[in-house]
């Protein structure tokens, strides 16, 4: 169980740091992170049964809440305050059935988010604290360790550990119930791949509500009695950047984009203590890598996930790093690669769907047989990614299967699009490429850039790598692309913002 293993890492390491929180500028020790997480149970054990919603940011106080609910039975939701808080309070509620939602009121000014009438606030929470209850959470703290995790809950890996919900990229997000042996499997199987058993403190500043921060930045220290160095905004960069310099990180996880301001706020020396910078989420560019390379002597290596797989499916070994590949499957997951039309499993460098199963793999999405059963099949769950296999076992991701559209019969990949698009474009603009429907043809490509570009010029640049059906028909110049909370274009907001200005010229 996560809590007992945490319990476990609080027992052998009390005086080490569990979280050093450069937020509010708190350092926790594994003793003092258990002490708060047994008092926060016995609150949380008053609530309602069942589930618990969680909106908090990547602090010591979002961290102990989430330990606090599963050592008090509860199961906790997590809700992405980036996109519209109470807007995803409210869809969640509703979703998953529960009332109390665990929050902070500086939070809630941060994100513009009224008080809604089921929030409590943890800072309330503190306070209220009398002697007789910190007496008593101190007491358990001395208990045997077998009674202690038994205080914590019994042992059953089928239990839910936390719900989380899709990124909305595409569609309506999905609820996505995640298990004990969901969440264990796979940070066992990242940690003994990826060799971090001896690495002390890992950078900490990914989102809790997203499936690599809850697992990656919030479990695996935990469970590894690593110290998190937590920063509740990523976007930051600079600043991010001085904590890796002060505070010095073994383990450095993030997004491209995060990854990416980092690099370029950083100067040679920032990024010493670094030995394993890892990334996912989103397609990890070569520039990047470059960077990295250039300013820190430092190789990237990159892997991939999804929600609905705890969320690591694989990921390049450090031993044999291959740039531009998405790594091998994580241990005790397996990886096929399907025929999108006909279900035959593909050959060696075959392109198809990407489908997997193994421990990680969620056992469904949460009241919701008809989406479940769409996209699992006999414990195979399908990505909705397309890539293939290369006779090593690498795997290369080749994009959305969404994000292919049909014009004039063939079949056109708007991540091959976008490609060629940051690689005719200068480093600073980003480009995106995006669907709208057409009257002749059924769909047409409009480039989308965040910097003005000459349409006529980068056509002709294009059509030297892109077939005419692919060659974008339109280009609109966008300052800054709608993103999630993982830092990814949400692609959703991009489309309908695009088909929008279309629909007014």
């Amino acid at each position: 169980m996560l809590q007992h293993r945490f319990i476990e890492s609080a027992r052998k390491f009390p005086d080490k740091p569990a979280i050093i929180d450069r937020s509010t500028g708190r350092d926790v020790t594994y003793s003092r992170a258990l002490l708060a997480s047994l008092i926060l149970a016995r609150r949380f054990r008053k609530l309602e049964r069942g589930r618990i919603g969680i909106m908090l940011p990547t602090s010591f106080g979002g961290a102990l809440a989430i330990v606090g609910a599963l050592i008090g039975g509860r199961t906790p939701v997590m809700i992405n305050y980036s996109t519209g808080a109470a807007r995803n309070c409210q869809y969640a509620q509703q979703k998953c059935d529960f009332k109390v939602i665990v929050t902070t009121r500086a939070l809630l000014e941060r994100v513009g988010c009224e008080e809604l009438p089921d929030m409590i606030f943890i800072e309330d929470i503190m306070e209220q604290l009398g002697s007789l209850e910190k007496a008593l959470g101190f007491a358990k703290t001395k208990l045997p360790l077998s009674w202690l995790k038994r205080i914590a809950g019994k042992t059953d890996l089928n239990r839910p550990a936390v719900i989380l919900f899709t990124s909305g990229s595409e569609k309506e997000p999905k609820v996505v119930q995640l298990t004990q042996k969901n969440l264990l499997s796979n940070i066992d199987s990242f940690s003994d791949m990826m060799d971090i058993h001896d690495m002390d403190r890992v950078l900490a500043v990914l989102p809790y509500f997203h499936v690599f921060g809850l697992t990656i930045n919030l479990w695996t220290p935990l469970c590894l009695a690593m110290t998190s160095i937590t920063y509740a905004n990523p976007l930051d960069f600079k600043t991010v950047v001085k904590l890796i310099k002060e505070d010095k990180p073994a383990l450095l996880i993030g997004t491209p984009l995060f990854l990416e301001g980092y690099v370029k706020q950083s100067a040679p020396g920032d990024f010493a203590s670094v030995e394993l910078a890892v990334s996912g989420a989103d397609k990890c560019p070569e520039r990047l890598r470059t960077l990295f390379r250039e300013k820190h002597d430092l190789e990237i290596f990159e892997g991939y996930g999804a929600t609905e797989t705890s969320p690591v499916i694989s990921v390049n070994p450090r031993d044999s790093n291959r740039p531009g590949s998405i790594g091998i499957p994580i241990p005790g997951t397996k990886v096929k690669i399907e025929d999108y039309e006909t279900g035959e499993e593909c050959k060696s460098g075959e392109t198809g769907k990407i489908i997997v199963k193994g421990d990680g793999v969620m056992q469904g999405y949460l009241n919701d047989i008809e989406e479940t059963h769409l996209r699992i099949t006999s414990g195979w769950y399908d990505t909705g990614d397309l890539g293939y296999l290369d006779e090593d076992g690498y795997l290369w991701h080749r994009g959305r299967l969404k994000r292919f559209v049909k014009i004039g019969g063939e079949m056109i990949s708007l991540v091959m699009v976008e490609e060629t698009l940051n690689a005719r474009t200068p480093e600073e603009v980003e480009c995106c490429a995006v669907e709208l429907p057409d009257a002749k043809r059924g769909s047409r490509i409009v480039a989308v850039t965040t910097q003005s570009v000459d349409p006529q010029e980068l056509g002709k640049k294009l059509s030297e790598d892109l077939p005419n059906l692919a060659l974008p028909k339109q280009y609109v110049t966008i300052a800054e692309f709608p993103r999630m909370g993982s830092g990814k274009t949400d692609f959703r907001s991009l489309t309908k913002l695009i088909r929008d200005l279309d629909e007014g010229d």
